[in-house]
């Protein structure tokens, strides 16, 4: 090959990244801390799946007849099979950690302000897009584990009020999960849910670009910002992290195995029955709340609260400082650790103190299951937020993120909860 067409591809090549990229970006920006590139890891990740799926798809049968065993004969009769399925299934769980974490960057480094509202909003339906994706995959091995969840799952949707049943049998295809919850879930995991992430993902980079990429420290006016080119000193820290993220579930999927069950069985259910470990923290909130507040209030509540916080006068932290500072790196250690805690604390006291009651029925557990534990949660976090603010003299900012890691901590403790401590019909087991 000659040397013109040589330089004609690589002047194509560094086009399409500069297209995607600022031509020059800050230099603060290029630190690695500011935002652990877990926004390229996300892409990556999400890449990864395109790729696996739809090798995957060359051999998978969605079939109540075909399913479980078209995914058994990936490990024992096609060639690195059970290898893409493997990639498959990490990079999924991978992408709902690193997609969490790249979110929680972004509002703690302030990257949600003017300019940015509508990419936080974007970002939170990729996030939701993201669960979407990995809870419709869920059922296609149709084994034990997937079929169950999946019911469990459906299930807490029949909550809903009003429209909870009717979206229950709209998901599955009838009132029981069959054939045709696999062909409904099989063509939004393949088809709808794809189309409609690439279209948020590509509007999400177009905004990224548009606000000349990642968020920076404020300076003064009179200070020159410096700037490096995207290419190569952008292009290689992303190629670094990007190619190192491969590796790293490439070797995993060589050693641990995608969880697959027996067959799916209806008439047997195991014990525990559990969601997916990602919906598993509302599957505990169950067994301490009303289920309408479960699944609608609390829910409805925690997207409110998050659609409008890039919204919220004086709710943004400073751009580009993480946690707005060294007191709030403080306030936020402090605010996960207590969550925590007192998650752990109350989730005990529940199950050894409360629920050995009777409990009622109607009105009377509306309002003790449900009413008075979620409105007396939110005058805790009111009164929390006025000592920060009046007492304390923590900027509203601060207070807005040690209530918002508050109730992540509690989320996450939920979560470890239902995962590794909820045993046979549901008990606790404390280890």
């Amino acid at each position: 090959m000659s040397k013109a067409p040589q330089r004609a591809s690589r002047r194509s090549f560094t086009d399409l990244v500069v297209h995607i990229h600022p031509r020059a970006v800050p230099e603060d920006t290029l630190r690695f801390t500011l935002s652990w590139g877990m926004g390229g890891m996300s892409a990556m990740l999400i890449f990864l799946l395109f790729i696996t799926g739809i090798l995957q798809l060359l051999t998978y049968e969605p079939s109540v007849a075909g399913a479980y065993g078209s995914v058994l004969a990936m490990y024992g009769q096609v060639p690195l099979g059970g290898w893409i399925r493997n990639i498959h299934h990490w990079s999924a769980n991978l992408l709902v950690i690193v997609a969490m974490f790249h979110l929680l960057r972004v509002f703690l480094t302030g990257a949600i302000g003017t300019g940015r509202r509508l990419n936080w909003i974007i970002g939170l339906v990729l996030l939701f897009l993201v669960l979407a994706a990995n809870f419709s995959g869920y059922l296609l091995p149709w084994d034990q584990l997937a079929y169950w969840a999946v019911t469990i799952c459906t299930s807490m949707i029949a909550y809903l009020p009003g429209i909870g049943p009717w979206l229950m049998e709209f998901f599955r295809g009838g009132t029981e999960v069959g054939g045709a919850t696999l062909a409904n879930f099989y063509s939004l995991h393949i088809a709808v849910i794809p189309a409609t992430f690439v279209l948020f993902m590509i509007w999400h980079f177009w905004l990224v670009r548009k606000s000349g990429g990642l968020i920076q420290r404020e300076t003064d006016n009179d200070t020159p910002v410096q700037r490096a080119p995207a290419v190569p000193d952008l292009l290689v820290r992303e190629a670094a992290v990007g190619l190192g993220l491969v590796a790293f579930v490439m070797l995993l999927s060589v050693y641990w195995d995608a969880p697959l069950n027996e067959q799916a069985n209806p008439g047997m259910s195991p014990n525990p029955a559990k969601a997916p470990w990602y919906f598993v923290g509302f599957q505990e909130l169950l067994l301490h709340l009303h289920p309408l507040f479960a699944v609608c209030v609390v829910p409805v509540l925690t997207a409110a609260l998050l659609l409008f916080l890039p919204f919220w006068k004086e709710a943004v932290l400073p751009q580009g400082i993480w946690f707005g500072g060294k007191d709030g790196r403080k306030l936020a250690l402090w605010s996960c650790v207590s969550g925590t805690l007192l998650t752990f604390a109350l989730v005990m006291a529940d199950d050894k103190l409360l629920r050995t009651v009777e409990s009622g029925s109607g009105m009377t557990d509306i309002i003790s299951r449900g009413y008075f534990p979620v409105v007396l949660f939110i005058l805790a976090l009111a009164a929390g937020y006025q000592l920060l603010v009046r007492k304390w003299r923590f900027t509203r900012a601060k207070a807005v993120m040690a209530g918002m890691l508050f109730c992540l901590a509690v989320l996450f403790a939920l979560t470890i909860v239902g995962v590794w401590f909820r045993g046979s019909g549901m008990k606790l087991i404390w280890l």
